[in-house]
């Protein structure tokens, strides 16, 4: 077998650390590269898409009598989207303005009264000015009968019966004087009556107004528009005030929030610019830019927040939520849904 030529064992031997030269060459490239990225955007995969998502809660009980939507189905504000049987709360309705309608006659009856008692003040002063007439005119004539029987002009029986007329006018008198405070208390006591029955009045209004309110309720309308989802209610069945019946997932107000570790939040601000990668969507890339900060980590928010003072102390990386507001003119926000992976990736430079 033949040797190989000195030029081939060279060539062979500039080879090998020429490969290894490029690759460590291509090595520190790339990690200068990445190192410079990282330098000037923070990465998290801890990302998902979400949404305001309105409950939509029975505030009346009954039954269920129609169902207006389908599940999935786009819904705008107002829209009605399952009746109630509502002939308890008509019933109710119609009971509450029987109150308020004979709560205004009794205002009515009570007003009149008042009106009648006033009437009688003045025929009460009417009739002292009378007794007083009375009185004087008595007095008068008793005074001449008495001078005349002292005369022997005229008979006992006769200046009897004049100072009887005077004491009969002198009691009218006392009776006319007293009939005044008491017609006075009269109008008083219906004024105060009136009013009380004028409460009477408001509080029937209210009863109405509440039992009208309570009417509508059997109407179940969509509070905002969005998508109805998580559909909780069948036609007959009885539902109670409070139940969750369905969820509108509002679909223009699509947002991300992405949980950063607190080692990232230094060069965070709002404002800066971020690119949103959908997991679903790999191959379009969404913007958007930073809109706020949540007041805490999302462990304070937990159901069982960590006490770090019970002495089983681990240090744990926290996570701070940020919210993302998306760029309103990118097509693929039709197909966002709340929940979706995303990648973030904020320009901090």
């Amino acid at each position: 077998m033949s040797e190989q030529s000195p030029v081939k064992k060279r060539s062979k031997k500039i080879i090998f650390p020429l490969i290894l030269a490029l690759v460590l060459i291509a090595a520190v490239g790339i990690t200068i590269r990445e190192y410079i990225y990282y330098q000037r955007h923070e990465v998290t995969d801890d990302a998902q898409i979400d949404a305001d998502i309105s409950p939509v809660i029975a505030r009346a009980s009954g039954y269920v009598q129609e169902i207006r939507f389908t599940d999935n189905q786009w819904v705008k504000a107002g829209d009605t989207l399952a009746v109630l049987d509502d002939r308890d709360y008509k019933i109710r309705l119609q009971q509450a303005e029987a109150v308020l309608q004979s709560a205004k006659q009794a205002v009515t009856v009570s007003r009149y009264a008042v009106q009648e008692f006033k009437t009688g003040i003045a025929t009460a002063k009417a009739n002292v000015d009378a007794a007083k007439i009375r009185v004087w005119k008595a007095t008068e004539d008793f005074n001449r009968y008495q001078n005349l029987y002292r005369d022997h002009a005229i008979t006992k029986a006769q200046y009897d019966a004049a100072k009887a007329e005077k004491e009969s006018a002198e009691a009218a008198l006392l009776v006319a004087q007293t009939q005044v405070p008491v017609t006075h208390k009269k109008v008083s006591t219906g004024e105060q009556q009136s009013v009380a029955v004028a409460s009477d009045i408001s509080r029937s209004a209210a009863e109405v107004e509440y039992a009208r309110l309570q009417l509508s309720y059997t109407a179940i309308l969509s509070p905002a528009d969005g998508i109805a989802s998580k559909r909780n209610i069948q036609l007959g069945q009885l539902v109670q005030a409070g139940q969750p019946l369905l969820a509108i997932v509002n679909d223009k107000g699509i947002y991300v929030t992405a949980n950063f570790k607190e080692t990232q939040m230094k060069d965070l601000r709002v404002g800066e610019k971020v690119d949103i990668r959908v997991d679903a969507y790999p191959d379009s890339t969404l913007r958007g830019t930073i809109a706020s900060f949540a007041g805490a980590t999302g462990a304070k928010f937990s159901l069982l927040p960590p006490d770090n003072a019970t002495g089983n102390f681990v240090k744990v990386v926290q996570r701070i939520p940020v919210r993302i507001m998306l760029d309103l003119s990118a097509d693929l926000l039709e197909k966002l849904r709340p929940g979706m992976s995303v990648k973030v990736t904020v320009h901090t430079q």
